[in-house]
């Protein structure tokens, strides 16, 4: 049986994370904003792998249905949360360049 790998994320660790990179990130072992993006898009993709190697098998006649419907509802979810970030960055990103100098 193959796990899907999942990340939560709880207010108080994204309370303790804000916390610690709060001083501008120049803290020792604080990871900068890219590095963090970088390894949610790494997950993302992996997720989709996952997903895509479970229909593989099921294709084949030796998945698991409730692992294949699983897989692919995460992969999904991940896809519209990485959907969600990437237009929350881009509406971001105008609004900066909308502000006048």
């Amino acid at each position: 049986m193959s796990t899907i790998p999942t990340v939560v994320i709880t207010p108080s660790a994204a309370a303790e994370a804000y916390s610690r990179n709060a001083g501008g990130g120049s803290a020792a072992g604080s990871t900068s904003f890219g590095s963090v993006m970088t390894q949610a898009l790494d997950q993302a993709v992996q997720t989709g792998h996952v997903a895509d190697d479970q229909a593989m098998k099921a294709i084949s006649g030796g998945g698991n249905l409730t692992e294949v419907v699983a897989a692919l509802s995460h992969a999904e979810m991940t896809l519209q949360t990485a959907t969600a970030i990437r237009d929350r960055m881009v509406q971001a990103y105008q609004d900066i360049m909308k502000m006048p100098i």
